[in-house]
C-alpha cells in the first residue's frame, strides 16, 4: 500500500474524474507489482538425473520460483548443494531431498511439479499430483501420445492412465501458447521432436512440402541416454565413436508423426534415423523433403519467419546457413537453418538445440512461465 499512498498528494489535488482514474491505473500497477514479486512453489519429482539436475539449475536462478520439494529416492535425505556443489551459495540450495510421495510433495504448497522420470512411472505420480490440486508438466513420454494404443505399440506397455490423455496438452510453447496456458498437465516434448518440429510445423502447415517425403537424421550428445548405468554409454564405448541406433522405430518417432500429421492435415509416416556421438549435450537435425511444385525460398523463408517472429527462443539463421550445436548449448535456443537443393527439388533444413536445455528442462520451465502467466524467458536468459 505504500505505492499507492506514495500518489495520495498527487491524488489530493487533482479533480474527481482524474482521480479515479488515477487511483485505477495505480491499482492496477500495483496488483501487477505484486504479482510479479511473489514466486510460484515448485517441486521437481526425479531431480538428480540429467533433466534434473538442469532444472534444479534453472528452477534455483528463476526470479518467479521458490522450490519446496526435490525427491529422489537414491539421495532422500541429502541436500541439492552436497549432491550437486556446483549449486552451493545458491538461495534454496540447502534444501533437502525427499521421497517422491505425492501427499509430502502437497504438503509442502507446491502449486507446480515437473515429472523428471521415466515412462511409466511418471504416470503414476502425476495422476496423484493432479489429483491434489497441483499443475504437473511431465518431461516423460507417458502423456505426449494421443492414442494409448500407439502409446502400447512404442513403448511395448499399456497406457498407464488413458483417462488423462485427454486433458494433456503437448507441451510445444511456440505451436500450442494458449492451450499450455489454460493447462494443468503438460506433456513436454522429447529432445529429437523438438529439433524436427519446429523447423516443419510451419512449411507443412502452409502446404510447402510433400508430407511423405520427409527424412530427418539426427545426432544427439550421450546425455541424452539418461543417467542410469549402461555398458554401451561408458566413455570407452561412446568416445571416438559414431553410431545410429533406434531404426526403424525409435520411440520419439510416434510423436513426430502425431505432430506432423496435425500440422499436415493428413496422416503420415517419415524416416527418422537418430545417432549417437560423443559429446555431452546437443542435437543437430538434418532433415530433407521434396518440395510442392513451383515452392520458392522467399515462400519458405516467409513461413518461417511468420511462424517465429514473436519467438523468445527459436532462432532463424536465414537461408544458406547451417546450425551448430557449439551456439546452443546450454541454453533454451534453436537455431534453424535452410537450403533449397535445386538438383533434386529437395528442401534441407539444419536445426540445433541443448538436448537438456530446449530439449527437455528448458521448454519444460517455458510451458510452466506461460502457465503462471509470467514472461515467456523468465529464468532462461543464459547465452
Amino acid at each position: 500500500m505504500r505505492y499507492q499512498a506514495a500518489l495520495q498528494p498527487v491524488v489530493s489535488t487533482t479533480g474527481g474524474e482524474e482521480k479515479q482514474k488515477i487511483w485505477e491505473l495505480a491499482s492496477k500497477e500495483f496488483h501487477v507489482m505484486t504479482f510479479f514479486m511473489q514466486r510460484v512453489k515448485t517441486a521437481i519429482v526425479g531431480a538428480s538425473g540429467y533433466t534434473g539436475s538442469e532444472l534444479l539449475r534453472l528452477l534455483l536462478q528463476h526470479p518467479h520460483v521458490e522450490l519446496t520439494a526435490v525427491t529422489s529416492r537414491a539421495e532422500a535425505g541429502k541436500s541439492i548443494e552436497s549432491v550437486f556443489p556446483r549449486f552451493r551459495k545458491l538461495s534454496g540450495a540447502t534444501l533437502a531431498f525427499m521421497e517422491p510421495d505425492p501427499n509430502q510433495i502437497a504438503a509442502t504448497g507446491a502449486q507446480a511439479a515437473f515429472l523428471a522420470l521415466p515412462h511409466g512411472v511418471a504416470a503414476e505420480i502425476a495422476t496423484a499430483l493432479i489429483a491434489r490440486g497441483i499443475k504437473v508438466i511431465d518431461l516423460s513420454a507417458d502423456f505426449r501420445i494421443h492414442d494409448p494404443a500407439v502409446y502400447q505399440e512404442f513403448y511395448a506397455h499399456p497406457h498407464p492412465a488413458p483417462e488423462l490423455l485427454a486433458s494433456a496438452v503437448y507441451g510445444l510453447p511456440e505451436v500450442h501458447t494458449d492451450a499450455i496456458r489454460a493447462a494443468s498437465l503438460i506433456a513436454s516434448p522429447g529432445c529429437y521432436p523438438t529439433s524436427i518440429l519446429l523447423p516443419l510445423i510451419p512449411l507443412l502447415r502452409k502446404n510447402l512440402l510433400d508430407p511423405h517425403s520427409i527424412i530427418a537424421n539426427s545426432m544427439s550428445g550421450v546425455s541424452g541416454a539418461g543417467k542410469k548405468p549402461d555398458a554401451a554409454f561408458l566413455f570407452c564405448e561412446c568416445n571416438e565413436s559414431l553410431r545410429a541406433y533406434g531404426i526403424p522405430k525409435h520411440r520419439h518417432l510416434a510423436e513426430i508423426e502425431q505432430e506432423l500429421s496435425l500440422a499436415a492435415g493428413e496422416p503420415l509416416c517419415i524416416t527418422f534415423i537418430p545417432h549417437l556421438v560423443p559429446v555431452n549435450t546437443g542435437i543437430h537435425s538434418a532433415i530433407t523433403a521434396t518440395l510442392r511444385l513451383g515452392t520458392t525460398m522467399t515462400e519458405i523463408t516467409n513461413a518461417l519467419e511468420n511462424a517465429y517472429a514473436d519467438s523468445a527462443f527459436v532462432r532463424l539463421l536465414g537461408p544458406g546457413v547451417c546450425a551448430d550445436t557449439k551456439n546452443v548449448t546450454r541454453t533454451n535456443f534453436i537455431d534453424i537453418g535452410w537450403h533449397i537443393d535445386s538438383r533434386t527439388n529437395r528442401l534441407i533444413i539444419t536445426s540445433a538445440e541443448d538436448n537438456v536445455v530446449k530439449g527437455a528442462g528448458g521448454q519444460a520451465v517455458q510451458s510452466f512461465n506461460l502457465i503462471f502467466g509470467l514472461p515467456e524467458n523468465a529464468g532462461l536468459q543464459t547465452v
